[in-house]
């Protein structure tokens, strides 16, 4: 036996692109993507993904070239999951909620070749454009349709690139492209950012072979069954949906997209659709677990919540649960491109109070199936910290989703996975004696917001521009809706202003200098921030001040 070897029979590079092939022969005639009145099945969507990839090609994107998107979860969003790496390029999703000059930078530091662009994002795109340095070379603009949406004017979507657009472009295409196979399952395949928030962001570059093994994994670790009908209220810039744009084609279910969405309309969708699945930040429970009685609907059947980023409060675990939803809770990063721990429920734990079954759905949980490894550790020692659920170190992980390593950046990756062979999260949390991991708190000072991560040096950095701010320290406020919001400890300069500033003053400044998500939502004024003896702000007695504030009231989306 030792001679035998990997041949070309069984070593076939592994790739999510193939799941669309197989559904499409399987469910060819079942409805694959729902848009208002828009239905397409699996036959049409492989078509219209063949046909986009075989214009990508004709346009000169080649293998390794980096697409970008700029759009919400619309149908032409789900489908270049499939037809810009058919294309043989690198799928670039961004967020949305990103300002202009943090946009440029992302598309300078890609050196992406074109960019899909919602209509509603265009001026966005254009003042992004406008930012990039001279020497580089623009990317081609591509505008997408919708004839759904009022304020997309036809007009200015043709005059942007001279009348090419998505659709047109799904017509130039050949429906029977033999699509751009990787040559390798290590091949790049997408490229997200964790933080597009600095002249630096770190571009997170995952390989075919990480995304079929992370995709697969889900399925199985939520026990998704054949023909699930999956709504899009998590966006698919995010993580590019925690991998089920390729999870639901493998299944064969049903994509409902929601460009926008309020708790009456989810409750609508879930209703209409009989919806049985769907993923979200804690935010997204809060938000139907406390919406009023005249948004609610009954559900049809069934609806199965994923959620991850802050650990949803035990409360609205409890409200949304009351409610008929099942709750499902996970742990993972951009860099692992989907859960790698999830909380993975025990029958026993049914008998329990509703209060303590709540506290346990809270912890992230153990490793998924695919994941080989994952630990708790001592940063000092490397070795493992004590299962007793109360000493803390940060988590390690190693299988085979991890990523390939940041985008020209091989310092941070150095940094991130060590030669002993694991991912250090920055992540900072304690192992339970029943082997469940459970995050405290979160090094680099990383708040999460509405499942957006965001880091709190990022915002200090603006709020030391202010001409009268001599200190600031930013830490994480509990919030009902939010999961977290950015607090703001601020010490005042004397004598610069004629008046120190307010706190609408101060978030008003770095409303304008920030991505809104990352704004301050308090600001606390003092006369000195406090510090160590050698001179280091103490955060620790920050965040206890933040959470003896409790939660504000409960903003919307």
């Amino acid at each position: 036996m030792d001679r035998m070897k990997p041949h070309a029979a069984n070593s076939c590079p592994l790739t999510p692109l193939g799941f669309l092939e197989r559904t499409a022969t399987v469910y060819g005639d079942c409805p694959s993507v729902i848009y208002h009145r828009t239905v397409y099945t699996w036959s049409q969507t492989l078509r219209r993904c063949l046909r986009l990839g075989s214009s990508l090609c004709s346009l000169g994107i080649s293998r390794g070239d980096v697409v970008s998107v700029l759009a919400p979860n619309v149908p032409a969003t789900y489908e270049m999951h499939f037809g810009i790496p058919m294309s043989g390029a690198v799928l670039n999703t961004i967020n949305l909620r990103l300002d202009a000059r943090t946009i440029s930078v992302l598309l300078h530091h890609s050196d992406s070749k074109l960019v899909f662009v919602d209509p509603l994002s265009l001026p966005l795109l254009r003042d992004a454009l406008r930012l990039l340095p001279p020497s580089n070379q623009p990317p081609r603009v591509v505008p997408i349709e919708d004839p759904y949406e009022e304020n997309a004017e036809s007009s200015d979507i043709s005059s942007a690139v001279c009348g090419l657009t998505y659709e047109k472009l799904i017509e130039m295409g050949d429906p029977e492209f033999k699509w751009v196979r990787p040559k390798s399952e290590w091949d790049p395949m997408v490229l997200n950012y964790t933080s597009g928030t600095t002249s630096a962001p770190k571009g997170v570059v995952h390989c075919h072979r990480g995304i079929y093994i992370v995709t697969v994994d889900s399925l199985i670790d939520w026990s998704v069954p054949k023909r699930p009908v999956y709504l899009w209220t998590l966006p698919m810039f995010h993580a590019n949906g925690w991998s089920y744009p390729w999870g639901i084609a493998a299944a064969g279910g049903t994509n409902v997209c929601l460009r926008r969405f309020d708790a009456a309309t989810v409750y609508a969708a879930l209703a209409t659709h009989r919806v049985t699945h769907m993923c979200g930040a804690p935010v997204v429970l809060n938000m139907l677990a406390n919406a009023p009685d005249s948004a609610r609907k009954p559900l049809p059947c069934p609806v199965h919540i994923l959620t991850a980023g802050a650990p949803p409060p035990a409360a609205v675990l409890h409200r949304a649960e009351a409610l008929g939803f099942s709750i499902s809770h996970g742990y993972g990063l951009t860099e692992t491109a989907g859960l790698a721990i999830s909380c993975a429920w025990k029958g026993e734990w049914d008998r329990l109070p509703a209060a303590e079954r709540a506290r346990l759905k809270a912890r992230q949980g153990v490793r998924t199936l695919a994941m080989a490894e994952i630990d708790v550790i001592n940063g000092s020692t490397g070795e493992s910290v004590k299962r007793d659920g109360a000493t803390m170190g940060e988590i390690v992980l190693r299988g085979g989703c991890v990523m390939l390593g940041y985008l020209k950046d091989e310092a941070a990756t150095s940094r991130a996975v060590r030669p002993d062979g694991r991912f250090y999260t920055g992540d900072v949390g304690v192992m339970h004696p029943d082997g469940y991991v459970e995050i405290k708190d979160r090094s680099k000072d990383v708040i999460i917001s509405g499942g957006e991560n965001l880091s709190s040096v990022e915002v200090e950095s603006v709020l030391y521009g202010h001409p009268a701010v001599n200190e600031a320290a930013v830490v994480a406020r509990p919030d009902e809706y939010w999961g977290e919001t950015p607090c703001a400890f601020v010490s005042i300069k004397e004598g610069v202003l004629a008046a120190p500033p307010t706190e609408a003053e101060v978030i008003g400044w770095c409303r304008e200098r920030m991505p809104h998500y990352m704004v301050p939502k308090t600001v606390v004024f003092k006369p000195e921030l406090p510090k160590t003896s050698t001179g280091k702000i103490q955060k620790f007695v920050l965040r206890e001040m933040a959470r003896a504030m409790g939660s504000p009231r409960p903003s919307r989306m």
